[in-house]
């Protein structure tokens, strides 16, 4: 009997968890380790950021949902990782062993790495927890009451870049309803070289398509920023060339604030040796596999991809829930590969689908592959998205709560885009 320990239990670790289990069958067992009792659906959380959700809307306990399906779950965070004895070690002291391990823990929110950025230690807010969403929301409110300036955006080295637009947009949407939008001068700040490049290079027109969006809301921007350090109501902001030459310092006034973090790997997995690059992601070959370890498997944020491109501030790239559902399939069917003795063969499908709401409309575009140059590009703008990204919430949430192993994204994306089938 094989035991297939699932580190994380995110938009990557429980699709993970249905699939293995489907594929194994009952001869073998499958354990779902995670610091957390309850699922989270991370993409609703700009809206939680404004009260559009509530956290019982986009969150439900994991262990009932694995339990129906004949998975163990152990609500604990893992401290250490002996990939050379295949076990992990628990916050509380217990062991798991394993015979094949798949990370899928997201990343490490590395605030500390921006003096004053953050919402804990710091004067920034997050979307990217629905703890951070709620404290968010508590700010805003704040904001209604004591109007001024609001400035969102991502820090150097971030890698996700969607919901920073999708909260900027969202801030401004619900404001305008509110009746403060006239009292309330936005500013978006970004590592990226120009709007719409998204860690990807852009795609298709995002740059013409969401430049025309932000200026139809009054939405300023500083491309290329550097976030110094952030004070008490105040950001320091350096702008760059294409050279990465510093070309003027900004120091900006603000009321409000939702800056998008760089990422690390979660100490347990950076710590291994051998494991990750010195960001502290997972490497892996083209079957999702470690190198040093090869029982080790990883999907999602946690694992290394260089940037698309050199830009003049640091810039990653993302890993849209496609990307990762893509990722987690490879894994499942490699892995049940060795289980019945057979090598891996199976490679994810790099490709981007994405559905990002502005509050009132929203965009979609499709790149494949997601690292250019590219076979597809696809970019699309309409209310239409803002209807279709609230069904997927909808649909992606009760499909986990039920266990469902087939592949959510392709399945809804594609018939939400009117594709027939990516090729």
């Amino acid at each position: 009997m094989a035991h297939v320990v699932i580190l994380g239990a995110g938009t990557g670790g429980m699709p993970a968890a249905y699939e293995m289990k489907a594929e194994l069958g009952r001869k073998h067992e499958v354990t779902v380790i995670n610091s957390s009792e309850y699922f989270q659906f991370v993409p609703s959380n700009p809206w939680i950021g404004v009260g559009w959700r509530k956290r019982k809307e986009i969150t439900f306990a994991i262990e009932p949902a694995l339990k129906r399906k004949k998975i163990n779950f152990i609500a604990q965070t893992a401290s250490q990782i002996e990939a050379d004895k295949n076990r992990i070690v628990l916050a509380n002291g217990e062991t798991v062993d394993y015979d094949y391990l798949i990370v899928a823990t997201g990343p490490k929110l590395a605030f500390e790495e921006v003096q004053g950025a953050g919402p804990l230690d710091g004067f920034t807010h997050s979307v990217c927890t629905v703890d951070h969403a709620e404290k968010a929301y508590e700010g805003y409110q704040q904001l209604l009451d004591n109007p001024g300036p609001v400035i969102i955006g991502a820090v150097q080295g971030a890698s996700c870049f969607g919901p920073a637009y999708e909260y900027s947009m969202i801030v401004e949407t619900a404001l305008s309803r509110a009746k403060r939008r006239d009292k309330v001068p936005m500013t978006f700040v970004t590592s990226e070289p120009y709007i719409g490049h998204l860690g990807l290079g852009g795609v298709g027109d995002s740059k013409s398509m969401l430049e025309s969006e932000m200026r139809h809301r009054h939405i300023k921007w500083i491309t290329n920023a550097k976030v110094a350090k952030v004070e008490d109501g105040k950001m320091f902001v350096d702008e760059h060339n294409r050279h990465g030459e510093v070309i003027e310092q900004h120091e900006l006034p603000f009321h409000y604030s939702m800056m998008l973090p760089a990422f690390k790997g979660v100490e347990a997995v950076a710590n291994v040796e051998g494991l990750c690059n010195p960001r502290g992601f997972v490497t892996v070959d083209d079957y999702q596999r470690n190198k040093t370890y090869q029982n080790i498997y990883a999907a999602g944020v946690c694992i290394a991809i260089p940037p698309v491109e050199a830009t003049p501030v640091p810039t990653g790239t993302p890993k849209t829930g496609y990307m990762i559902e893509s990722m987690v399939t490879a894994i499942v069917h490699n892995i049940r590969n060795e289980v019945n003795g057979k090598a891996p063969a199976e490679t994810g499908t790099w490709n981007a689908l994405c559905l990002a709401d502005m509050g009132d409309t929203g965009a979609a575009f499709v790149a494949i592959p997601q690292i250019p140059p590219r076979n597809v590009t696809w970019y699309k703008q309409g209310k239409w998205v803002h209807t279709a990204k609230i069904a997927f919430e909808k649909y992606f949430i009760r499909k986990m709560k039920k266990g469902t192993s087939e592949p959510l994204y392709e399945k809804y994306m594609l018939k939400a885009m009117g594709i027939e089938r990516l090729k």
